[in-house]
């Protein structure tokens, strides 16, 4: 099962992950990258703090629960905790994943210059004992003094001015030391917001659920400063949307020394480049959006009936402000029309954008392709495949996904696929190789969303089986991102180092508004199903994204709203 924003995909033919309750490690050994200031260090100073990662963890207990057999979790305390360092919380995972998880353990340093505008309390540490714990659930209350298999959870109660980090996870009703964990100063943390449910059970002392939740900075993006603890929040409780009695930490070193300097990201980019294989049937392929400029692209201007040849690096394009739909881009309007749809794979390249994550503890590669045409699609109603003719089609067409390298140890860590409207964060265990550290895209037929595995995915699938086709498979068409690549942005290093290309300024579309009735065919193609299917074919039609009507073409890369901020998943 996919997950998905805004719509639910299932898979038919699927290559499930090996369940193993072992550490995981990529195929090949990690980059041996150009010496840079802070990137791959180990730790990383986040202003009054400096923050290192530990993987490695003693087990706690395992939520062997009869009413959450089929998705159990285990807890876990870091162990092997540099000198001086002091742990924030406790790590949880479910069973069936390999343990790759981490958490962030810290200790205080003194503050850098570049740092010094940030104004703190006088004379209050950065990190703190708590005052006391509160027990927030147990799983039994046990009998006699006999305790074997029980948990308990808790909270640790901080001095005025501070924030915990997270939870505690003990297998006696004794509660930890003070000691065990720190709680940091509340200007030196950010809020936090619960992201994936990973155990919800009920407990025989309250009524409610117990539920464990990952948490996430509330705010991300390459400008925002949240930095992720790798903690869990629990409560036994209903969450409603109230702040979280946790927070994450806060990067006030302005100067994000951990991310990678303009000879590390090349590195990167040539040890983990992902290979992109198109489908064996695909038409559509990708080209460079030079070639495609070459090849008869024509700007037009509201009220224009002859359109305006672009040069090849669209110096001629409007640049700037948003997209107020007065310019679009067309194909070629003589004889190449046809030829130009179906792109060049020679000339294609991977336009990659590099930004801060996380606060700076992460360094996402964002690699972005262009098609010039996206094709119709397929909509599958039971055993029935129903070409959508028109529908799906529109010019222009950007696809991309995501690398997430960890800034201590410039380790892949997940790679996001773009699907449509949507997408998903894949663990780097869950990812295929093809060549030491590069992973393999799938880029589905005519539409070119991306996925992690072969197979047919179904986007707006329900019971009945009923949603639009994405066929995703191996061919002879393939993309190599480690060699086929231009970087064309990375705004933290600065004016300058990288120059962003002409056409990546252009904040309009990369395609005409439709000229096409969508929901007369529309309406065609519900009549001539059985009866038993049209409502929920209709509910399907109603949830799609315009860009799948083709009723307008999509904006280009920095138009997104994942340009600036974070991916959906």
């Amino acid at each position: 099962m996919l997950g998905c924003k805004c719509f639910n995909w299932s898979r038919i033919t699927i290559s499930a992950p090996t369940e193993s309750d072992t550490s995981f490690s990529l195929p090949a050994p990690l980059p041996q990258c150009p010496q840079g200031e802070g990137f791959a260090s180990g730790r990383i100073n986040l202003g009054e703090i400096e923050v290192s990662k530990i993987s490695k963890f003693e087990f706690i207990w395992s939520s062997n629960l009869p009413q959450n057999s089929r998705e159990r979790v285990s807890f876990y305390k870091p162990v092997g905790i540099p000198d001086g360092f002091s742990s924030l919380g406790h790590y949880c995972q479910f069973n069936d994943h390999p343990l790759r998880g981490s958490v962030l353990v810290a200790r205080e340093v003194a503050s850098e210059p570049e740092a010094a505008h940030v104004s703190s309390p006088v004379n209050s540490l950065a990190l703190c004992k708590p005052l006391d714990f509160t027990l927030v659930w147990s799983s039994d209350e046990g009998s006699e003094g006999n305790y074997e298999g029980c948990s308990f959870f808790w909270l640790p109660q901080p001095p005025e001015g501070y924030k915990c980090l997270g939870f505690l996870v003990t297998n006696t009703p004794q509660k930890p030391k003070l000691d065990e964990v720190r709680c940091i100063r509340a200007d030196l943390t950010d809020k936090c917001e619960p992201y994936r449910l990973i155990l919800n059970t009920s407990s025989r002392l309250s009524s409610f659920p117990f539920q464990v939740w990952r948490t996430r900075p509330c705010h991300r993006g390459m400008l925002s400063r949240g930095v992720s603890v790798g903690t869990f929040f629990c409560s036994s409780y209903w969450i409603t949307g109230e702040e979280l009695n946790i927070s994450c930490l806060k990067n006030l070193n302005p100067r994000l020394h951990a991310m990678p300097n303009l000879e590390q990201i090349h590195a990167l980019i040539k040890h983990y480049g992902p290979t992109v294989f198109f489908h064996p049937d695909e038409v559509y392929l990708p080209s460079s959006v030079s070639w495609f400029f070459e090849k008869g692209a024509l700007l037009y201007k509201t009220g224009d009936v002859i359109g305006e040849a672009i040069d090849s690096i669209g110096s001629n394009l409007p640049g700037g402000g948003t997209n107020d739909g007065e310019f679009w881009i067309d194909l070629p309007s003589d004889n190449r029309r046809k030829s130009v749809k179906c792109g060049n794979l020679e000339s294609a390249k991977l336009y990659i954008h590099v930004k801060p994550a996380l606060g700076g503890t992460s360094t996402d590669i964002a690699m972005w392709v262009f098609c010039p045409f996206n094709g119709p699609a397929t909509l599958k109603v039971g055993i029935m495949n129903v070409s959508l003719s028109k529908i799906g089609q529109h010019v222009g067409d950007w696809e991309h996904f995501t690398l997430r390298i960890c800034n201590f140890t410039g380790e892949l860590w997940s790679i996001y696929f773009s699907q449509h409207s949507g997408g998903e964060w894949v663990d780097a265990y869950d990812l295929e190789y093809i060549e030491g550290n590069k992973a393999i895209i799938y880029s589905s037929k005519s539409g070119h969303a991306s996925f992690p595995h072969p197979g047919i995915y179904i986007q707006g699938s329900d019971k009945l089986g009923i949603g639009i086709r994405n066929d995703a498979f191996g061919s002879k068409f393939f993309l190599d991102s480690s060699t086929h690549y231009e970087l064309v942005a990375a705004e933290y290093l600065g004016d300058g180092v990288v120059t962003e290309p002409c056409w990546l300024q252009f904040m309009r579309e990369w395609g005409p508004k439709i000229v096409y009735d969508s929901r007369t065919e529309l309406d065609k193609i519900i009549k001539r199903l059985p009866v038993m299917f049209r409502y929920s074919v209709e509910n399907i039609f109603n949830k799609l994204p315009l860009e799948l009507y083709g009723e307008a073409g999509p904006t280009g890369p920095k138009e997104k709203n994942n340009w600036v901020g974070d991916e959906r998943g």
